[in-house]
Order: structure tokens, then sequence, then C-alpha cells
């Protein structure tokens, strides 16, 4: 059995708003931006540069108020996304060119090199430059 994990729903207030933050400022790859008649949304997919076989985010618009009350706080305060990169110095400088609110500094673990940010809703991620020795 082969199975992939391919897209994560992530829940954005604004699809433009959301398109801008996740391409312009973290630099991930506008992968498909379709507009759905019969479902009046869009279908949204962006992923990291060099992810081409990874598991890319379906940004979708909230609605109603149960959706809605999810916006920025997907996993309860918990980080929710892993990004890993293969230069942690280089993304790390994106991240404070582009004014990206760092919750916790970088640190240096035994799996690697990690700061923790928010997304332009509150979403927490780690950015992780694995170390040679992690097992991930």
């Amino acid at each position: 059995m082969k199975q992939t994990l391919a897209r994560i729903a992530l829940v954005v207030d604004n699809y433009d708003d959301a398109i801008d933050f996740y391409v312009r400022k973290l630099k991930f790859e506008l992968v498909e931006d379709t507009y759905q008649p019969e479902q009046d949304k869009r279908w949204v997919v962006v992923r990291p540069p060099g992810s081409d076989n990874g598991a890319a985010l379906l940004l979708a618009e909230g609605r109603g108020e149960k959706q809605r009350d999810f916006i920025g706080n997907q996993a309860g305060g918990r980080v929710f996304l892993f990004l890993f990169t293969d230069d942690f110095e280089r993304d790390y400088a994106n991240l404070l060119a582009h004014e990206i609110e760092i919750i916790r500094p970088p640190n240096d673990f035994p799996y690697g090199r990690v700061v923790v940010f928010a997304d332009l809703y509150g979403n927490l991620w780690d950015l992780v430059e694995p170390s040679e020795t992690a097992i991930l």
C-alpha cells in the first residue's frame, strides 16, 4: 500500500490576502487558483518552493461562523505546520525582511535549528533546518 498526504486545508479569511502572504512573503508557489461556480468558491493551492511531490496547502475561505471561528487557531494554539528548509539563515532573514511575527527566536535542538513564527492569521509554524543526524 502506498499513500501520500497531498493537501492540508487551511481556513483563511480572504483568498487574495492569503495568496499574497504565502506567495509574496513566504515565497510559496501558487499551484492553482480556480473558481468553482457551482459552489461559488475558489480552489486555491500553494506549496513551498521545491516541494513538487510534497503536501500543499489548500487555502479555504471560511464560510459561516463555525468555520470563521477557527481562522488563525486551527491547532488550538499549538504549532500547526512544520516547514523544513535547506537554508535556515536565508529563510529566517526572509521572515524578518517581511516583518513576519516571530513567536520564539531561533534555537538549536538535536533534531535541527528552529524558529516559531505566526502566519497572517496567527497560526503557528516551525521553520526547521533538520540536523544531519535528525530522524524526522
